[in-house]
């Protein structure tokens, strides 16, 4: 598997920031990690392991970037304010940079743009959601798991402008019906996934919150809840990556 290491300077958070890309070739995944995880999570939770089917034929290429939840969504005695004007520069910092960056280092291997699938666990899974809900455009496809997806976690009853754009369930419960947003998600193909076992309640409620919003607003979805055994860690996680990833891939 060939790994590339980068860490690159982003305008928006002032600093440098890494990111590795895993595999020659493929459909780019954009992995976020969980809660105030790094690139490097990728492979440090064996994660890659699963994904090596797809990367060693050359049908994906992964790009594990890094997250600074430490100073937004899991500072929470911290002025929320600041919290998620600094969320919103990383946001930035994804989509406006890191995507870019994406697109072109695996059009230089594929010979083409193709769409990029976001793809996380836990608060990852929160993250890219986010990304795909809020640019279709850059995104085709989303795979969470064990998600969250609206603010409360991170900021409690606390609502503004930019906390309202990025809690999913909130601004896609507002999206009116003519919206171009809806038929660019029907078009795309979203996957997300919940156990029922120890630590997965929280999730569990939040995931039938966004399939209700979902269903209510005729957006497509394979929303999905898996047995009461499976709990809300990352060997459940690879179970359900390796099911859905043939899915995504148009495999079945």
């Amino acid at each position: 598997m060939e790994v590339r290491y980068f860490k690159e300077y982003s305008w928006n958070l002032a600093r440098d920031m890494e990111f590795k890309v895993y595999g020659h070739a493929g459909k780019p995944v954009l992995f976020v990690p969980c809660q105030a995880g790094r690139f490097f999570d990728f492979e440090n939770f064996h994660m890659d392991d699963v994904f090596a089917p797809w990367i060693d034929q050359g049908k994906i290429m992964v790009f594990s970037c890094d997250t600074i939840d430490g100073e937004t969504w899991a500072d929470k005695g911290g002025d929320p304010r600041r919290r998620i004007e600094q969320h919103e520069r990383w946001y930035h910092y994804i989509v406006d940079e890191l995507v870019p960056r994406i697109s072109e280092l695996a059009g230089e291997r594929n010979g083409c743009h193709t769409p990029i699938l976001a793809y996380g666990c836990s608060l990852g899974a929160m993250h890219a959601a986010n990304f795909f809900f809020r640019r279709p455009d850059l995104f085709d496809s989303v795979l969470g798991l064990s998600g969250l997806y609206d603010s409360s976690d991170g900021f409690g009853g606390y609502m503004d402008d930019l906390v309202y754009q990025n809690s999913p369930c909130d601004y896609l419960e507002n999206m009116p019906w003519d919206h171009p947003y809806i038929q660019m998600y029907n078009e795309r193909k979203i996957i997300i996934c919940v156990g029922q076992g120890a630590w997965e309640d929280e999730l569990k409620a939040g995931t039938a919150r966004l399939k209700d919003v979902l269903e209510r607003k005729g957006i497509h979805a394979w929303i999905d809840f898996w047995g009461w055994d499976v709990n809300h860690d990352w060997p459940w996680w690879y179970k359900q990556t390796a099911y859905y990833l043939p899915f995504i891939m148009g495999e079945k």
